[in-house]
């Protein structure tokens, strides 16, 4: 089942492991049980510490697999076969179980451990989702260190009957003590601290007492991530608050158009970001939103940036790239059904929709090319498109054109999205060249509009585009002496990953050229 250079690379990595593990198979006639049977023979042949058996317990899914620690009650379970995205779970959870030391910081470690309560958690993920391997890992990881929390990973494609009984349609879905939990990507951090009720307090404490930066990033997405290096090369005092590292990279499938790197995808390259800003002497604060910029009273003073923890951030210059997030339709139903067939990533929740009906909202590349993955999945697509034509380029418009399981409806305006029993059975919209209404009906609606900046927070505070942009100018300036901006949250044109590290970098050296010519308060 395994390719002979994956064979070989996964042995190499299973030298790691310490203690015995036992692979612990339930199975049944089906010919996915056998395709894991396979797999844990081939994997079990590849280390002296890793056995195989079969479990003859009746009540767990099947085919699924634990990974036990022989003698102890350490384990994890996945139900399905963890290939794809998921084959490094498989790989991290062998190495993990099996006793080799996490990279997590220790100080999130002995938060793990110090958990109180018992915590059955079930994750549903998709092979193809890109966010859900972050999720898997966290709770497999937490399910190592600390004795009262179980994880389960579940294919969502495979188990499809327990999907629709648990109206499961979003990955990855989250279910705590078999209640819905949470959904989406999550990583360890965000997982302990919504746990650990008293973690903002204690966070917020530990902010308040920092001492004034030099140089503040405000989020850590391909922007802040490269002002922050450069900030940092400059021997200057730098911090990076930011909701969520990486930002909305970690959603980005493939990544052809980085110059250097032919192929990428957006787990990965935040990755490469994190580990690169590691390697400088950056103060990263996650989790962090910010809530309030109170700009200096005079040049080279302290900016104040407040978060939602209540902590206050001080600077004598702040870099903003909080960057954007998916533009959503603002009709009926679109809030009431989110991750109830409404969606965002076609890559993530595509096979929760297989042989299902579904609309795409976006005639752009982005959605062009949704349609495109889709069909290949569900049933029938739907394009549909607020303008006269579609935009997308032509080779994708040619392409999506020649499938026969997708439908064009151009000047078309979304009017409502249609619900039945608590999830999306329709969606309505107006012919805008004849003024008719129409409906159609389907399961999944996936909207690809496009993206709106991260930038309430700050109005009245700078100066805003009329959609909401931070204006700046070639140096990155913005109308507030010593804020500085970059990335998909600006005005500048073209949201692409390699022009928001372009602006990043120079947002760093205009800030570094500002803080030489204007003397620090005393």
């Amino acid at each position: 089942m395994l390719e002979a250079n994956l064979k070989d690379q996964l042995k190499a990595y299973l030298e790691n492991v310490k203690q015995p593990i036992e692979l612990v198979a339930a199975l049944d006639d089906s010919d996915k049980s056998r395709e894991l049977h396979t797999l844990l023979q081939e994997i079990a042949s590849l280390s002296g510490q890793i056995t195989v058996r079969e479990d003859g317990d009746t009540d767990v899914r099947r085919p699924s697999f634990a990974i036990n620690r022989v003698g102890t009650d350490i384990g994890v379970r996945f139900a399905g076969i963890p290939m794809g995205h998921e084959f490094t779970s498989l790989v991290l959870a062998l190495l993990q179980v099996g006793g080799h030391p996490s990279k997590a910081a220790q100080a999130l470690i002995e938060q793990v451990q110090g958990l109180d309560g018992e915590f059955e958690f079930e994750t549903y993920f998709s092979l193809s989702c890109q966010n859900c391997p972050d999720v898997v890992q966290a709770l497999n990881l937490m399910s190592v260190l600390n004795p009262n929390i179980r994880h389960t990973s579940i294919d969502g494609a495979l188990f499809q009957d327990e999907v629709e009984q648990r109206e499961v349609m979003a990955v990855p879905s989250v279910y705590l003590n078999g209640q819905p939990w949470g959904q989406g990507r999550m990583t360890l951090e965000e997982i302990v601290a919504r746990l650990d009720t008293n973690s903002d307090a204690r966070e917020a404490e530990k902010i308040n007492a920092k001492a004034p930066f030099e140089v503040l990033v405000i989020g850590g997405g391909p922007a802040g991530s490269a002002a922050a290096i450069y900030a940092a090369r400059k021997g200057i005092a730098t911090g990076i608050a930011a909701e969520r590292f990486g930002g909305q990279v970690g959603d980005t499938m493939g990544i052809e158009n980085l110059i250097s790197v032919p192929y990428t995808e957006g787990p990965k390259l935040v990755a490469a970001m994190e580990q690169h800003v590691a390697e400088y002497e950056v103060d990263v604060m996650n989790l962090q939103r910010a809530e309030k910029l109170i700009p200096a009273a005079q040049p080279g003073g302290y900016h104040e940036v407040r978060l939602a923890n209540g902590a206050t951030l001080k600077s004598r210059s702040v870099i903003l790239s909080t960057g954007a997030r998916w533009r959503q339709l603002g009709v009926p139903g679109e809030a009431e059904y989110r991750n109830k067939g409404v969606a965002y990533c076609p890559h993530c929740d595509g096979p929760l929709f297989k042989g299902k009906r579904v609309a795409v909202i976006g005639g752009g590349n982005s959605g062009v090319e949704a349609a495109i993955d889709l069909a290949g999945i569900v049933g029938h697509v739907t394009l549909i498109e607020f303008g006269d034509q579609m935009r997308a380029d032509e080779v994708l418009q040619k392409k999506l054109r020649s499938l026969p399981n997708v439908d064009i409806r151009v000047s078309a305006q979304t009017t409502e999205i249609l619900g039945t029993d608590g999830k999306v059975s329709g969606l309505s919209y107006t012919d805008r060249a004849s003024g008719e209404s129409h409906q159609v009906e389907l399961e999944g609606v996936f909207v690809q509009i496009g993206l709106v900046p991260n930038t309430e927070w700050l109005k009245g505070d700078l100066e805003l585009s009329q959609h909401g942009e931070i204006i700046i100018n070639d140096r990155g300036e913005t109308s507030v002496p010593g804020v500085f901006a970059a990335g998909d949250a600006t005005t500048v044109p073209y949201k692409q990953i390699v022009i928001s590290m372009g602006e990043g970098a120079k947002a760093a050296l205009s800030a570094f050229d500002y803080l030489i010519r204007n003397s620090a308060p005393e």
